[in-house]
Order: C-alpha cells, then structure tokens, then sequence
C-alpha cells in the first residue's frame, strides 16, 4: 500500500459475517496486555517495525489480520514461543498514520482462530489459521437461561455502580441470545489479566466458558462495590470536614464581631513568647520560628498541625538556659553523706573532691563517675545523696534491657507517636539543664536490629562532645555539659570498651558485718517502723538479736535481703497491736526464730571440722565474695582426672596445672611414686547447679590435693586465693576486698594471698583487717605449710584453732607489721 494512501482515512466496511471468505493466510501481530475476542472493536497504537508492516501488509488480505496476545507484555521483539497460539482474526476498520510513525487502527474482532504453521518470520509474521468456529446449543435449558440472565443482571449492576449504565447497553444485553456472544462482550468489557482472558478464549465449551465469565463478573462486582462504599466514605468525610471548617470560620467571625480574641492567634502569640523567653541558640530560635509560621498556616485540626505543636511544647518546655544554683559546701555534703551511708569511705572521698573540684573551677568539665557493685549496696542512693548536697534536681533513668538506640537519641518526627529520647525527657521533667542524672543498669545494654543504645550513649557521655547531643526528635544541638552523669552497673565486664574508656570506676564491694548492723539500726529499723506505723517506743531488737539476724538470717553483700527480714519483724509487730496487744515488744537472740524462723545461714557440714582433701577457696560474684570449696576424692584407677561443679575452662585448666604440679613435686611432699598411676582423680566444686569460673582457684586445688595424697587436714579456719603456674608460683588475682568481705562473713580466720597483691590490702577496711589475717605468699609450697595440718597418725601433733601457730616464721603477715594505718603491710 502507497504511503500517500495510509494518510488517509480509511471508510469504515460492514463486518464481515461468512468465514469462508477469510483468508487462511494471513499477516499477524502480537499485541499486548489485551486479548482480543469476537465482536469485539477496538482501537491500536501500533509503534513496532513488525507490527507496523504486519498492518500494511493486511491491506492485501482484505484487512483482514490475525491478532493473538503477547505472553510477556516487557518482551520487546517476540518469538514464536512468545505468543499465545490461539487469537482471533480482526479486521481493520479504519486507521491513521501519526506524524510520529506510529498508525492508530480501529480492529474488530470477527473470529476464532490457531496459528497452524508460521510461513513468515522476518519482516513480519504471516502464519496459516485454522478457524475454530463455536456453535451454541440447539436447545436452552433452564441452567443455561439462567445463567445468562445472571450474567446480564450482573453486568448492569456492575454499569450501574460504574456510572456507565445507559439505555442503549440494557437494550444491547437484553437482546443477546446467544450463550457464546454474550460471554464474548462480557468478557472484553470485563479488567481482567491477560492470562485469565487468554483462558477463556481458549474455552471450546460454550456453557463453560459462560460459567467462568458469571465467576469472573461476580468477583469483580464485589471489587466494585468495595470501591464504591469507600469512595462514598471518603466524599462523607470531605463533605463532613468542609461543613466544620464553614462552621468553625462562622465561629471565628462571630467572636471577631463580638470584640473576642481568636484561639489560634492566641496560641501563636503564646509560642512566641515561650521561644522568646526560652533563649534558644541561634539554630534552635531559626527552627522553632520556621516551625511556628507552617502551623501558623495550618488549620487548627490538621493531624500535622498537632505534630508541630507538640513539636513546639518539647522545645519550649526543655531547659535551654535554666540551671539551679550550686550550693556546694564541702563540710555540709560530708554530712549529708555519713548521715545517708555508714562505710564507703573511699566512694565518698571521691565524691567530695569531686565537690571541691566544681567549688573552685564552676565551668570545669566533669569525668563521668560509675558506681560499681553488687545489688543492694547503694549506688542509687549515693546518686541523691550528690544532688542533696549540691541542692541539684535528682533524676534517674534505668537502662536495663533497653535495645533500641532510639530510646537514647529520640524518634524521627516522620513516625506517629515520635518522642525525644529519655535523656531530653528526664531534663524536661526536672526543668533544669544542670541536674544529676543516674543512668541505672549500664551494664544490662542490649542491642539488636534497631541499633546500640551504647554507641548512642558515647555522645551523650563524652564531655568533649556533650555540648552539642543530637537528639533525632529535636533535630538541633543540645548542651548536655552542665548534666552530671552518674551511672551504675553491678559488673564491668558486660560494659563496652569505648564506654568504659570515658568514665572513672568506683567499686563499692559490699558491707561487713559491722556496718551492716550499724545501717540496721540508724537507717533501716527507723523507716521500716514509718512504714509499718509503728513508734520507736514499740519495739526493741537487742544488738546479739540484729548481729543474729544480719550473719545467720542474711548472706548478702548489700542491704535488700537485711531490710525485707526487719520489715518481716515490723509486720508481725503491727499484727500483734492491731489484735489489741499492748506493751513493748522486744527481740532477743532467743525469740528471733518467732519471727524469721530457724536461721537460714550456718557454715557448711563439711567445714565443721578440718579434713583431708578439703580446701576453701575464694570466688568474686556479682553480689559478692563468697566461699568457694574444693573437695577431692581418689579411688582406684588408672591416673584419670575428673572434674565435675559446672566449672568453666580456666578453671579445668587450673585443676590440670595443679595436677601437674603435684606430681612434679610428688617425691619432695612425700607422695608414694606409684600413687598417681593407681588412683583416679575427682575434683568437685559445690554447688553442681551453679556455672563457675575465673582464674584464683589454682592454689586452692593444690592444697586439696596434696591433702588428699598425704592424708593430711587442710585448716577449715583458713581460706586461699591464687593461681598457680607449674612453677609453682603463686600469681595475682582480683576483686580482694570482696573475697575478703566474703571470708569474713563465713567466720574464716586467716586468708593466703599472692605476694602482688599486697598493694590492695589498702582497700580493706580497718576493722576486716582487725578480725582476719591477712598472709602474703610467693610459692605454693608456702600455702601449703600454712594451710596443711599434720596427719592425725603423727603423734600428738594436732591442728591448732588459732591460725598463726600454722604461719612459717618466714611468712609477713597483716597483723605483725600492721601499725594501725590504711595502708598495705
């Protein structure tokens, strides 16, 4: 066909309705995202070169063209094997070429056919079709009637919800008889996926394919219907906020008319002054007035506008430029803290430099201080017992278990229900930018997905970066320098290093029995008997009965289990007066178990008397020093170590190099040769529920073995820490003063420490080293003169109860050199 003649229109023919007229040769094109059926008219925009000649090249076949869908509508030059073989044979009723190169063409589908041979492929495809003519059924049965009639009810009801139902479409489908025409208009006017309308092209069965258009029809009826209930929704709602917004605008007219000032200008002229008098820095004003002009702009209601005006509240509300006025006198604070806390000398020695430090140099920068120690002992309180002295506002923050960085830094304003961080809320709620701010539980961080929570807090923490925190939420610096941070964690190894790296550690390790009798009886029983509602003439605990009470009712480092026994006490007190019994009650050694019961706490069976292969240990706890004991027992065998008690990896390895040890060193203890070759080894380390590990039970397994091989008694009044190297040297542990606070608390006597770490007997409270020995050794042959007794078959040569009658004349002891000072011996 000339070019000049495809400018023109094309008049539009009859359709043509005798088959056999059709040629079986015929040019094809693909076409895509449609499937094309009979009756069906359509326009096309043909744009590919193939498609394009394919269209042309129709003009000579009558314009008639086979028409058959792409099955991937993104392949741009399609096979053979990327068409449906089954389409429909159209024919071109009218089209035009664009100016752009594509042709506009109006087909009409005429009917059925399958491509049987592909005779061309470049170019353009030209295939032979086979038709495959559909006959409906000589007779209607009542199913087949009525599911036409379902049909076409159907397809008004869908028109109609459509907006599209017209007189012309009810007189076009009521006058349908046949089955197959009908399921052919319905299906070509139905959206349907190519792959679903390729399937009922397809469908030879007439009924059939009736069925699954009804199927088809009725799903997208109630697709409609859904559409159309939320549209009419959404039409109510916007009609619904218009009449507010007209009636609100009358509202506000009528207050103008009456001389009545306006809410939102109210509101506005309210924040202004709030940001005015807030003294923000330059950024911070710059941001809170951009702020300030969109809800200016907003209406009232708007879910934004809430979000700026709480937005607003937090900048207003935080404490840009109020602080509270330090009153810092060193003399008041030191009473302050020995009224609140009995012991802790060295905490509150630290605390008061701290003090006079911030006296003398207001603007210096503070090191971030970390208490230390197990639960119970007062952390928290020595927190507020800093801001009482300092007349500071106190707050406290728990971080135990929070995994979500956000928590620290804030939420983004683009999530619905964004918040600052507890950090900017705890200064909110104090309303100064200077308080104390305890940071409980640092050492219980978690993390996940969401993000580290102690890389969040590395900011906040840092004093050379605090001046400018970045809370996600405000999205503006804030200067966090004036904070005094004060966080607390029962252990440090759980606290990451670069955390670490930016705080001072004070360990507070526990109470002695003393102390804890003195807290009782000036801090604990005087706000035990307020709670109960009892007076101070009501009751009296006789001090055996409180020294009964902390050593046999109590086995804690801290206070908490202490302070629920003497709350237990002030209960029954209370039951006893409200049952109308008067007089004074009081508590003596002998009526305790009245109220606690039989004592909880004794020392073990086993350390009643000394016994061969026995040693008592020192283990450091997160509550605490406590005993750790090492039973040993042989038995026939063949020289096998076993270890059982849930010990960790060092210490298996300890038990090996103690092994080691001893049999290197067999013949100089006295140990038969052929005595590690007949014996099996069993090492146990009670409790067997209870995992344990770390480096300072060497010298302890030693002592039990050696005991074990030589019959003889290790000391039940003398307890040891160490490790030990297969040299035999005795090297250096941590955690002294808690293992110390331990022992004393199991009534031992003397305790064997390594050589370096005399320096820690610094830290040992004056009255702990006035009740227990302290013994220095190098070597573990050392230990074992002290702490080994004869053997019960050498004569009259038993253990002695007094510890220094085992101590070598060699040997340094605390209390030969001790003169009465803090320091080491």
């Amino acid at each position: 066909m000339a070019e000049a003649d495809m400018d023109d229109l094309i008049e539009v023919i009859e359709k043509e309705g005798d088959v056999e007229n059709i040629p079986k040769t015929l040019p094809m094109m693909p076409v895509r995202d449609i499937v094309v059926f009979t009756d069906m008219l359509l326009p096309l925009f043909v744009g590919r070169d193939k498609s394009i000649k394919a269209i042309e090249e129709c003009v000579g076949y009558d314009r008639y063209i086979f028409l058959t869908a792409q099955k991937d509508p993104d392949v741009e030059n399609p096979g053979i094997e990327d068409v449906y073989e089954i389409g429909t044979v159209g024919r071109v009723q009218k089209m035009i070429k664009l100016p752009d190169g594509r042709i506009k063409a109006l087909v009409q589908g005429i009917v059925k056919a399958k491509a049987v041979s592909w005779l061309k492929k470049r170019g353009y495809f030209k295939v032979e079709v086979a038709f495959l003519e559909e006959h409906d059924p000589e007779q209607m049965d009542i199913q087949l009637e009525a599911l036409m009639r379902n049909v076409k009810e159907n397809s008004e009801r869908l028109l109609a919800l459509k907006g599209e139902l017209s007189g012309d479409i009810g007189d076009l489908l009521s006058h349908i008889e046949s089955p197959g025409k009908l399921a052919d208009l319905v299906a070509a006017n139905l959206n349907l996926r190519t792959e679903d309308a390729q399937g009922l092209l397809e469908l030879d069965d007439t009924p059939e394919r009736l069925k699954k258009v009804n199927d088809l029809l009725a799903r997208e009826l109630a697709l409609t219907t859904v559409q159309a209930k939320i549209q009419t929704d959404v039409k109510d709602e916007i009609s619904k906020n218009q009449r507010d917004y007209f009636l609100r605008e009358q509202v506000k007219a009528i207050h103008r008319e009456l001389g009545e000032s306006d809410d939102k200008a109210a509101e506005i002229k309210e924040f202004k002054a709030k940001i005015k008098r807030c003294k923000l820095p330059k950024e911070g004003e710059e941001e809170a007035i951009k702020q300030l002009r969109r809800l200016e702009q907003m209406h009232s209601d708007s879910s934004e506008a809430s979000v700026i005006r709480t937005y607003l509240d937090t900048i207003v509300e935080l404490p840009w430029s109020k602080s509270s006025k330090d009153v810092i006198d060193i003399g008041r604070a030191q009473q302050v803290l020995d009224k609140n806390h009995c012991g802790l000398e060295k905490v509150k020695e630290r605390i008061l430099e701290y003090l006079s430090v911030r006296k003398l140099n207001p603007g210096k920068k503070g090191q971030i201080i970390c208490f230390v120690g197990p639960p119970g002992v007062g952390k928290t309180s020595l927190g507020q017992a800093i801001a009482k002295a300092m007349k500071r506002k106190f707050h406290r923050v728990s971080l135990g278990g929070i995994r979500d960085e956000a928590e620290i830094r804030g939420h983004r304003r683009t999530y619905i229900g964004s918040m600052p961080g507890r950090i900017l809320q705890g200064l909110r709620q104090c309303g100064t930018n200077n308080p104390v701010f305890m940071l409980d539980e640092i050492d219980k961080l978690g993390n996940d997905f969401r993000g580290d929570p102690s890389s969040a807090l590395l900011e906040a923490l840092d004093p050379e970066q605090n001046t400018s925190f970045s809370d996600n939420y405000l999205n503006m610096p804030f200067d966090l320098s004036n904070v005094m941070f004060i966080l607390t964690a029962n252990i440090a190894d759980t606290i990451p290093s670069a955390l670490l790296d930016r705080m001072e550690m004070i360990r507070i390790p526990g109470y002695t029995h003393q102390e804890k009798i003195e807290i009782a009886r000036t801090h604990l029983m005087p706000r035990k008997l307020r709670d109960n509602g009892l007076i101070r003439r009501s009751i009296s605990i006789h001090p055996n009965a409180m020294a009964a009470i902390v050593s046999e009712h109590t086995l804690e480092a801290g206070l908490r289990e202490l302070e629920r026994k003497l709350d237990t006490i002030c209960r029954k007190i209370a039951r006893k007066i409200a049952e109308g019994k008067k007089g004074r009650f009081t508590i003596t050694r002998r009526n305790l178990t009245q109220y606690l019961g039989p004592p909880q706490y004794l020392p073990e069976l086993d350390q009643e008397e000394s016994q061969v292969g026995l040693a008592s240990g020192l283990a450091w706890t997160e509550v605490g020093g406590e005993i750790l004991y090492i039973e040993i027992s042989l038995f026939p065998g063949k020289g096998e170590l076993l270890v059982t008690g849930q010990i960790g990896e060092v210490m298996q390895e300890s038990a090996r190099a103690a092994l080691t040890w001893t049999k290197a060193n067999q013949e100089r203890l006295g140990i038969d040769k052929d005595a590690f070759d007949n014996h099996d080894i069993h090492i146990h380390v009670p409790a067997g529920a209870i995992p344990k590990d770390g480096p300072s039970a060497g010298i302890a397994m030693v002592t039990a073995l050696v005991s074990a091989f030589t019959g003889r008694p290790v000391n039940n009044l003398v307890a040891m820490t160490g490790e030990v190297s297969l040299r035999g040297r005795v090297l250096p542990i941590g955690g002294l003063k808690e293992k110390a606070l331990g022992a004393l608390r199991a009534g031992i006597k003397q305790v064997i420490i390594p050589e370096k770490n005399k320096k820690d007997l610094y830290d040992i409270p004056k009255n702990v080293k006035s009740r227990l020995k302290f013994t220095i050794v190098r070597d573990v042959s050392q230990v074992l003169e002290i702490a080994l007794e004869p053997a019960p078959d050498q004569g009259d040569m038993t253990a002695s109860d007094d510890p220094e009658t085992q101590a070598p004349e060699s040997q340094t002891t605390a209390d030969q050199t001790d003169t009465g000072q803090d320091g080491p011996v």
